[in-house]
């Protein structure tokens, strides 16, 4: 029974902090349950880097082509199609699958920072195609997606996702499937193993485990889940643009993970939920609100170096995942 306690706490606390997420969507004034329906939705981009990154320690600079070919893969076929929002939702999620694929195979013959300015690379590549065929992508300026779009059809009706509250519950419960997943990757015998490779590749090598092809899935379940949340943003948010595949939105999931905690489920959404409002709260008091950001961001790292997650797990509450 004592074996299974640290199981049981994770089970609770997971549970509960999706319980109050959803408390709050009855809670939070207008404009903070937007905040939070973003936050949902790129804490996911963040979940999705982490298991590349926190989990198999692939530090890769081009995640943002990812997310991008989620957003894109729902949004020009919303928009230039007038397919409805699940076979766009699903268009996304196989554009970020596909082009995870063909990165990952190619990169992934690369380590260290090669590795790092090969993604770099490809995600720069990805940014000036859409620059490129403005005549479909409308470049930097984007493209906004009709409302009546913008409909989640089930057999016993539809949901209007430019609804706040709407918006918000959607954000959620792929938030909770995402988390839900990543919680059971990283307890399995296939997590486990990613976390033994980024341990010590030579050594899992020796022991007979293809090392290439277990990178090449995590790399494809990364890519994955940031395409889940780029095509969720923009079906929720009604806006694709090129602003989202720059080299910057592939530095903020790094950002956000190595904040809340790398290699933790909880870290990714703590450290989007911060930076979020730190720079929300600085912005509206000064004109110089990335010196703020930055002093707070000096001061997490010197008091939680492992990110404010991975320090609580390592100092006070080892079972947390």
């Amino acid at each position: 029974m004592i074996s299974l306690l640290p199981r049981g706490k994770t089970l609770v606390l997971h549970i509960g902090i999706v319980l109050a997420l959803l408390a709050l969507n009855f809670i939070l004034p207008e404009y903070h349950r937007g905040v939070f329906s973003r936050v949902l939705v790129l804490a996911v981009f963040a979940m999705g880097y982490n298991i590349a990154f926190g989990y198999t320690g692939l530090l890769s600079l081009g995640h943002a082509m990812f997310f991008a070919a989620g957003l894109y893969g729902a949004g020009l076929t919303i928009y230039h199609l007038d397919w409805g929002v699940w076979p766009a939702f699903a268009m996304g999620l196989a554009a970020g699958l596909a082009l995870a694929l063909l990165v990952g195979a190619l990169a992934l013959r690369t380590t260290g920072v090669a590795f790092m300015i090969v993604t770099l690379m490809f995600a720069q590549v990805f940014y000036l195609t859409t620059l490129y065929f403005t005549t479909y992508t409308r470049g930097e300026e984007g493209l906004v997606l009709r409302q009546q779009a913008r409909v989640l059809a089930f057999p016993g009706g539809a949901l209007d996702l430019s609804d706040p509250s709407t918006r918000y519950l959607v954000a959620l419960t792929l938030f909770t499937l995402v988390l839900g997943a990543v919680l059971f990757l990283v307890r399995a015998p296939f997590g486990r193993s990613l976390v033994a490779i980024k341990e010590n590749e030579e050594r899992m090598r020796m022991l007979g485990y293809d090392v290439f092809a277990n990178k090449l899935l995590s790399v494809a379940l990364s890519g994955l889940v940031c395409a889940a949340s780029g095509a969720a943003y923009a079906v929720l948010f009604g806006y694709v643009g090129s602003g989202f595949a720059a080299i910057q939105y592939s530095i903020l999931p790094l950002l956000w993970v190595l904040l809340g905690g790398a290699a933790t489920t909880l870290g990714p959404l703590i450290g989007t939920l911060l930076m979020f409002y730190v720079i929300d709260l600085a912005s509206s008091h000064t004109t110089a609100h990335l010196l703020v950001v930055g002093l707070v961001l000096i001061g997490l790292i010197l008091y939680f170096p492992k990110g404010i997650v991975g320090t609580i797990r390592e100092r006070w509450a080892p079972w947390l995942p």
